[in-house]
């Protein structure tokens, strides 16, 4: 729980308020709204060790870790 917390936090920093950060589809969170080009190269790289990835086709950050149980 912690490591899931620590990562929205993260993009908490960089996201526009939204109703809809989060979705969730095939066990896949996915966060809404947070290109990889306004986050920092600091938290990228701390992101990543919190198993989250860039996906460039798609232009989101996502996780399986946090997406399926």
């Amino acid at each position: 729980m912690k490591d899931l917390i620590e990562a929205l936090t993260i993009f908490a920093k960089y996201q526009k308020d939204t109703r809809w950060p989060t979705f969730c589809d095939h066990d896949i969170l996915i966060i809404m709204g947070v290109g990889k080009d306004v986050v920092s190269v600091e938290d990228q790289a701390r992101l990543e060790k919190l198993d989250f990835k860039w996906d460039d086709r798609e232009q989101n950050w996502y996780s399986f870790r946090f997406g399926s149980s």
